[in-house]
C-alpha cells in the first residue's frame, strides 16, 4: 500500500503489466496492461480473436505469458497452474459452468474442497449449512441446497457457479460470458448478483460479447483489438456506438488510418 500525501492508496487487487503471448510466429497478446480494483466491475470486450480468452487464461493461471508481469495485491506472481491462482484469491467462472449436474447444490459448492466429517466421511450436514449461509449472503434463493443442479434453471445454475467462485475467492472473480445462454430475466438477475458481489469488496472482470450488458454492469471497459489494448472507456464514455467502433476498427491515428 503506497501513500500519496496523507492518503493511503491501495494497490490494484489484480494487475497485468505489459503482458505478451506468442504461439510461434503468431502474436496473441502484445504489451497488454490492465488493472482491477476492489469493488469494481471491469468489462473486457473485443471481436473474436482479439485476445480476451488468452488474457483470461493467463490471469487465472491456465496459460503462462511469454512476457510481462502479474501482480496480486501489489505482489508479483508467477502462476504455473490454476490451483496457484486460486490460492492467490483468483477464481474463474467459464461459460460451460463446470457444474456436476447430478450432485447437489452444496456438493457443487464444495466440489474438490469437501469438508471431512467423522472417521473421514463427508461432512455433508456442515457443507449444507455452510452452503445455505453463503447463498443467503449472496441473496440467491433456492428451495433447498440438497437438490441436484440438473433440476435448476439456467439462471440458477449460473448463480451457483458464480457463488462457488465467490465462496473460494478472496479478491478477484473472472467471469467468461456469464449470461450467454440465459433469457432476459435471468440475465438481469445475474447482473444484479455481479453488482452485489462487487459491493462486498471483490474485483470482477466481466468478459462478454453482450455490449448492452457490459455497459449496464461495468464501471469501466477495456477494448482489446488484435491482441492489444485499443482503449479504456469510462462508464460515461461507453456507448454502444463507441464500443462497436473501437471493437471493429481499433485505434486510429490523427489522419484517421489504423
Amino acid at each position: 500500500m503506497s501513500r500519496a500525501g496523507d492518503l493511503l492508496i491501495e494497490p490494484p487487487l489484480l494487475e497485468a503489466r505489459h503482458i505478451s503471448k506468442y504461439y510461434g510466429i503468431i502474436t496473441a497478446l502484445d504489451d497488454v496492461s490492465i488493472s482491477l480494483h476492489r469493488g469494481e466491475v471491469v468489462g473486457l470486450v473485443g471481436d473474436n480473436g482479439a485476445g480476451k480468452s488468452t488474457l483470461a487464461k493467463i490471469l487465472c493461471g491456465a496459460t503462462k505469458p511469454s512476457g510481462g508481469d502479474l501482480l496480486v495485491n501489489g505482489r508479483s506472481q508467477r502462476f504455473t497452474s490454476p490451483a496457484e491462482a486460486r490460492a492467490a484469491g483468483i477464481e474463474m467462472v467459464y461459460q460451460d459452468l463446470s457444474l456436476a449436474e447430478d450432485l447437489s447444490v452444496s456438493d457443487n459448492l464444495f466440489l474438490g474442497r469437501e469438508i471431512a466429517g467423522f472417521l473421514g466421511w463427508l461432512g455433508r450436514r456442515r457443507m449444507e449449512q455452510e452452503a445455505s449461509k453463503e447463498l443467503k449472503r449472496l441473496s440467491i434463493k433456492l428451495m433447498s441446497v440438497r437438490v441436484p443442479c440438473r433440476t435448476l434453471s439456467g439462471g440458477q445454475r449460473q448463480a451457483i457457479a458464480i457463488a462457488r467462485a465467490v465462496v473460494w475467492s478472496s479478491s478477484n472473480l473472472l467471469l467468461d460470458e456469464p449470461t450467454a445462454a440465459l433469457g432476459v430475466e435471468q440475465q438481469t438477475r445475474v447482473e444484479s448478483l455481479i453488482r452485489e458481489i462487487a459491493d462486498k469488496g471483490l474485483g470482477i472482470l466481466l468478459i462478454s460479447h453482450n455490449l448492452i450488458q457490459v455497459i449496464r454492469a461495468c464501471d469501466r471497459i477495456i477494448v482489446l483489438w488484435r491482441g492489444r489494448v485499443a482503449t479504456h472507456l469510462s462508464k460515461k464514455e461507453a456507448t454502444l456506438e463507441n464500443l462497436e467502433r473501437w471493437i471493429t476498427h481499433g485505434p486510429r491515428d490523427d489522419t484517421g488510418s489504423e
